[in-house]
This record gives structure tokens, sequence and C-alpha cells, in this order.
């Protein structure tokens, strides 16, 4: 069975017809960035960050202030984040929700602590087993382990001996993607921070683009008011989907473009 894609254009309109205030929250991997075999060669397709910060700050056609919020929600680190140089009027939460941009986190517990080196630990084991090309993330309060350029079977072999280790750590949570393996000291899930997000930017109704095993937990706390976007091939429970990080680039200039004009000039 072919997936079937959304016309981006088609998208930006219905996301143009929900209540406002509303937020617009992406993850960056995969949906406003390209996937690439490290993350620190990832970079934002041409144009997106300003579209971002167009849609964050842009006075909409009818006046009305904070119609539109614009927020990153990834599961990389914040200082992970930091090398795509989102504007200062985008909300950036990191780590799953464990960080958020302009607030101080929460410091690890003792126990927190102790957990995360039995996790480290335990990474560390399973990238050995992967061999050449898996390499560990360590983040504040979670690691990874990244196979993505290894020896397929090799990195298989060490995720699935990872996924069998981590429920001996007590009190640990991990989040399963695309050739990686998240284990968190602290549990935190991306459908949690954005009902986080909701809550603080008072939104009454909230978009989320995603394309990541990860973002499932996001789609699932939306409700029939709200819109969930799928970008790629693939199962899941979002009601719209795209192509690709390019179509994402065309709904978020077409969504500029509805924003400033009235409708009756469209």
């Amino acid at each position: 069975m072919t997936d079937h894609f959304d016309d981006p254009r088609e998208v930006a309109a219905a996301i143009d017809a929900l209540e406002p205030p509303r937020l617009l929250v992406c993850d960056c991997d995969g949906v406003l960035a390209p996937l690439v075999d490290h993350a620190d060669d990832s970079r934002l397709l041409d144009g997106v960050g300003d579209l971002l910060h167009q849609l964050a700050t842009s006075t909409p056609w009818n006046g009305v202030a904070d119609d539109l919020n614009v927020a990153v929600l990834s599961g990389r680190s914040l200082a992970g984040l930091a090398q795509f140089d989102f504007a200062t009027d985008v909300i950036v939460v990191g780590s799953y929700g464990g960080e958020r941009r302009s607030r101080d986190p929460e410091p690890l517990t003792a126990a927190e602590s102790q957990r995360l080196d039995d996790l480290v630990a335990a990474a560390e084991a399973a990238c050995e087993l992967a061999g050449e090309g898996a390499w560990v993330e360590h983040k504040p309060a979670s690691v990874v382990l990244h196979v993505r350029t290894a020896d397929p079977e090799s990195g298989q072999r060490a995720l699935d001996s990872l996924a069998e280790a981590q429920p001996a750590i007590t009190g640990s949570t991990a989040h399963h993607g695309s050739n990686v393996l998240e284990l968190m000291a602290r549990p935190t899930d991306k459908g949690t921070a954005l009902q986080n997000l909701r809550r603080d930017e008072d939104a009454a109704t909230v978009i989320y683009i995603g394309d990541d095993v990860p973002d499932e937990d996001a789609f699932a706390v939306l409700g029939p008011d709200d819109l969930s976007i799928k970008v790629g091939p693939g199962a899941s429970r979002a009601f719209r989907r795209l192509a690709d990080p390019e179509a994402v680039r065309e709904l978020l200039a077409a969504l500029a473009d509805l924003h400033r004009t009235p409708p009756a000039d469209r």
C-alpha cells in the first residue's frame, strides 16, 4: 500500500481555519531539517528558520495579537538544538520536554544521577557490540545509542541488547526511534511536553508536526479540534500526512501567506 500525502497548501488552509489562539509545534530532525547520518551535520532547509520567525512575530491580517505561537519540540538537548539558531521569538523545547530555552532545568537528584551513570554504561557496552559507525550521545538526563551508520545487522543486535537491558535499571524509560534508542534517567515524553506547552501558551488549538516514533506520544494527546501531521511514510495516528521536510517548508510558506492576507484577497 502506498502512503497518501496531502497537499501542503491544503494543510495550511486547515491550520488557518483552526480556532485561535493557535500553537504550531514542530519536531526538528526529519521535519524542519532532512535526516542525516550524524546529528552534528544537520541543517534547517533554506528559508525554514525565517518562516518560523515570520509566523511567530508577524501581525495577522485581523490584527489579533498572539493569534499564532510557534514552538520547536525535539528529543535533542538544548545544546544540540543550538546549531539551528532558532529565532528568540520561537519557543524551543529539548530533551522531550526536559529542557526549555530561557528556563533553568531542574537538577538531577542523586538517584537520577546514579541511574544515568548506569544507563551510560549500558549504552557504551551496546555501542561496542554494534561496532564501527555506532556512537553514543550524552544529554543532561539521558543517553542515546545511534547505529544509523553501523552495520545493519550488528546495529540491530546492539539496539535489541540495549532494549533488553534497560528495564533492569529501575526508574528508567526508553524512546525507540529510527536507528536510535534513547534511555531516560528522568522520564519525559513529547505528549506530556505538548500538554505543558498548550497550558503555558493558553492555546485553544494545537498543531503538531512530527516524523518518528516518539512523535506518536504528541499525536496521542491532541483532541478533535487540533491537527496532527505526520511527515514521511509509515504507520501513524496522525490525521494529516506530508511527504518530507520540503513539503513542510511549503506548508509554512503557504501558512505565512494566509496569516497576513484577508480572506477576501485570497
